[in-house]
């Protein structure tokens, strides 16, 4: 009896564990997530203030040291 009684204490925690386990991992993926999003907006920013650019602006460069 005392031994089932402390085989469902340790089952219990081991469950809170991996439930703590997995909300950290789906904390982590949605702020991954809102990173992604604010990372491509920063760059369709970038290409619309590239967008009025005269036609060959660029081409010529040279960056050799």
């Amino acid at each position: 009896m005392i031994a089932s009684i402390a085989a469902a204490f340790v089952a219990a925690q081991v469950g809170q564990l991996q439930q703590a386990v997995a909300i950290k991992m789906m904390q982590m993926n949605a702020n991954a997530s809102a990173d992604s999003a604010k990372l491509l907006d920063a760059a369709q920013q970038n290409i619309n203030r590239l967008a009025n650019v005269a036609s060959g602006v660029g081409g010529n460069l040279d960056i050799s040291v």
